[in-house]
């Protein structure tokens, strides 16, 4: 696993074999950060990092500058992983690491993000509930920016805060947008 870009772009790290995740490619991933470069500041803003796996996005976001970064991660295989990795990155008193359903996580979340992502397995039969929850509970800034990894046998393109997708072989990523006003 690398990171792509920003601060730590080219650190390298070695999750254990059997974190149950499947991350993002490398290629998805640094696809998806050229076109965050070029739409918003990744500068200061609030991130938060669901299903997160081994924490690659999670130091993506730390790496382009992100001021606090919240990963929700189940299992605790990975979430030692991304503690130690926080540690080692020295960045930990930016990550807020919760161990924890993202289901649950959602429905009683107060905070407010600029960039939410989420990459859940792509199996997950209640999937499509994760956008649901995510504008149900108004969890984006205003001009705030929610994107979803998954594959082709989900479409989002019917859904009110649908932007654009992006395809990058069986990657797709579906990008959302909380109005301003």
């Amino acid at each position: 696993m690398r990171i792509v870009g920003g601060e730590f772009g080219g650190r390298r790290f070695n999750p254990p074999a059997r974190i149950p995740a499947r991350p993002t490619t490398e290629l998805a991933k640094e696809a998806l950060f050229n076109m965050l470069a070029n739409s918003i500041d990744l500068d200061g803003i609030r991130a938060l990092d669901l299903f997160g796996g081994t924490g690659s996005i999670s130091y993506e976001f730390a790496s382009h500058g992100a001021a606090h970064i919240t990963t929700v991660e189940r299992d605790p295989t990975s979430v030692d992983f991304i503690k130690k990795t926080a540690e080692a990155l020295h960045i930990q008193d930016r990550l807020q690491i919760i161990r924890g359903d993202v289901f649950k996580y959602l429905k009683q979340c107060t905070d407010k993000f600029d960039l939410i992502f989420a990459d859940p397995p792509y199996a997950l039969a209640n999937m499509d509930e994760v956008p649901q929850l995510v504008f149900g509970q108004q969890l984006l800034q205003p001009g705030g920016l929610f994107i979803m990894e998954h594959t082709t046998s989900n479409d989002y393109r019917q859904h009110p805060h649908f932007q654009r997708m992006k395809n990058y072989g069986m990657t797709i990523f579906t990008f959302f947008h909380q109005p301003t006003a």
